[in-house]
């Protein structure tokens, strides 16, 4: 075993929650994952020299072919452990304004529009339902 293996790793990633208000009501986009096929909302690694809202709205657009506003509003963070280490997630709000039909990743991923109450049953993260449970109170 390596040194290296003797340390856990710790990452950052950041996310965002895509929504939309239809009568005064917000509803949630989620996607599914790309292995286990559980619903989430678009993340991935924080690129190099973009601030982390502008990197996880380029995941958006790629993962569910979502375009969205310019807020860069922190609804909360949370962490994941994975094998080895834990990933910190920051998430942020996200008006959606357009839906592509075709993006990098249609074939791999659905995606479906929830409720707030539904969006909060469906994902399996617990910090993840309490950040989706403060977007209404967020958003103005």
């Amino acid at each position: 075993m390596s040194s290296e293996e003797n340390f856990p790793f710790s990452f950052d990633q950041s996310a965002v929650l895509p929504f939309r208000r239809t009568n005064g009501i917000f509803e949630i986009l989620l996607i599914t994952s790309m292995k286990k096929k559980r619903w989430i909302i678009p993340k991935g690694y924080i690129e190099f020299n973009l601030h982390p809202f502008e990197s996880a709205k380029k995941e958006a657009y790629e993962e569910a072919g979502l375009v969205g506003t310019n807020e860069t509003i922190e609804l909360g963070v949370y962490k994941k452990d994975r094998t080895g280490g834990v990933v910190t997630i920051r998430v942020y709000s996200m008006e959606v304004i357009k839906i592509l039909e075709d993006f990098p990743e249609k074939k791999y991923r659905k995606r479906k529009w929830f409720s707030v109450e539904d969006a909060i049953k469906t994902v399996d993260v617990p910090q993840l339902a309490e950040i989706i449970k403060t977007l209404p109170q967020k958003i103005k």
